[in-house]
């Protein structure tokens, strides 16, 4: 059996011209970016829940002025 390399490859990471990162932080990276997506997420479904109940609200009759209409027995006269 061939022995098993304990040392990093001189490749692991993204290798750009003038410098490498390395797979560590290009990990950290990505586990904050989607860490920060599902938190957005979340602030984002809540606020249009607000909204949406705002919504209902201001359509709901109990707010809306009373209107003074004719009987029927003065529309009958005219």
């Amino acid at each position: 059996m061939p022995p098993v390399n304990q040392q990093p490859s001189s490749n692991s990471g993204l290798n750009l011209v003038l410098f490498s990162i390395p797979q560590y932080f290009l990990l950290q990276i990505g586990t904050a970016s989607i860490l920060l997506l599902l938190t957005t997420q979340k602030t984002t479904v809540r606020a249009l829940e607000a909204i949406g109940e705002a919504s209902e609200e201001l359509f709901r009759g109990d707010r809306l002025p009373i209107l003074n209409f004719p009987d029927d027995n003065e529309l009958d006269k005219s």
